[in-house]
């Protein structure tokens, strides 16, 4: 797709985390938007602050509202999905994950239209095959939970799917933080409830290690900041004549200590560090992850050659930008 070129695009699960930021990106960059969710939560709707022109169809009345008006449509974000990793009731994640994504992507594939879809670094369960977007893995992966389990599920039908989009893309996010997120409660970014306890006790509580190789605090994710993630998304959207479909990871390739994010977040807002070590609860010991990391080498194939912004950097500018402004709304110009 030519960069310059202004286009239509939908994008499902419009007032989350994630698909209020690109919304507001591509929106500020010229697109004309299709925003797709169930808009019955005021306290969410506020993601989409200067969006009131794009149109907006509630989720489940989407594929009525195609065929009655037959839209054209260059291009689609599918990043709706039911997200809480503690929801066992697996039948809502075969709704809302796996069914409604066929759905997204048999209509892509009619159409001809290009679809990039929301997987999960989820599907990696404990890492024991690795973290890397390698399709031969899939069928291996040991996903924790329902939800991982339900984004697995997707990615091994779309591997196997006979007919599909002409250019299609399902992104591994790894741990992402930023604005936007303010709504998601347990579920938000731990820096988001990290600068919170700061806030409000003066101190961070981290998970102890219970394992004799590790430290307390030494436990390690790949933390990726919000405008990394968009970025990674545009490259794609903007070059999909060109680059290969299939499964990719996004982070930074760069694993992190939670005691360096506690460390960024107190210099953020200019404290000494006070970090207490709790232990890890029970019911979540047995699987709790010491290691991820995303392997990147896929991505950079494609011609991505964007420094990922540093951990200390990208906390810095997410709490003097937004949390320390009252969890400021998403702004494309802010960094």
């Amino acid at each position: 797709m030519a960069k310059n070129k202004k286009y239509n695009i939908l994008i499902t699960g419009a007032v989350g985390f994630i698909s209020s930021c690109l919304a507001q990106r591509l929106f500020s960059d010229g697109h004309s938007l299709i925003l797709v969710d169930n808009f019955h939560f005021p306290i969410k709707n506020k993601n989409l602050k200067g969006l009131s022109s794009c149109q907006k169809i509630e989720r489940d009345d989407l594929f009525n509202w195609i065929e009655e008006n037959e839209p054209t449509i260059d291009f689609v974000f599918h990043l709706g999905a039911r997200t809480d990793t503690t929801e066992t009731k697996t039948h809502i994640f075969d709704k809302l994950n796996v069914e409604y994504s066929q759905d997204i992507w048999r209509y892509c594939a009619l159409e001809d239209i290009p679809l990039i879809y929301a997987s999960s670094a989820a599907t990696y369960g404990l890492g024991e095959n690795g973290f890397v977007d390698d399709h031969d893995l899939v069928k291996s992966l040991k996903p924790l939970n329902a939800y991982g389990d339900s984004k697995n599920d997707f990615d091994k039908w779309a591997l196997e799917e006979f007919m599909s989009p002409p250019a299609w893309y399902g992104f591994k996010f790894f741990n992402v933080f930023g604005p936007n997120e303010y709504h998601k409660g347990r579920m938000a970014s731990v820096v988001f409830h990290f600068y919170h306890q700061l806030i409000n006790n003066g101190e961070v509580n981290l998970f102890k290690s219970h394992k004799e190789n590790c430290e307390h605090g030494e436990q390690t994710r790949d933390f990726v900041y919000i405008e990394d993630l968009i970025n990674v998304m545009l490259h794609f959207h903007s070059n999909n004549e060109k680059i290969r479909s299939g499964l990719y990871n996004i982070g930074t390739g760069k694993s992190r200590t939670y005691n360096d994010l506690a460390k960024a977040i107190f210099k953020a807002v200019d404290k000494a560090p006070k970090i207490n070590y709790i232990d890890t609860p029970e019911d979540i010991r047995e699987k709790y992850q010491y290691f991820t990391e995303a392997e990147m080498t896929k991505v950079k194939s494609t011609g991505y050659d964007k420094e990922f912004i540093s951990l200390e950097e990208s906390v810095d500018h997410y709490i003097k930008e937004y949390l320390a402004k009252d969890n400021k709304i998403y702004t494309p110009e802010s960094y």
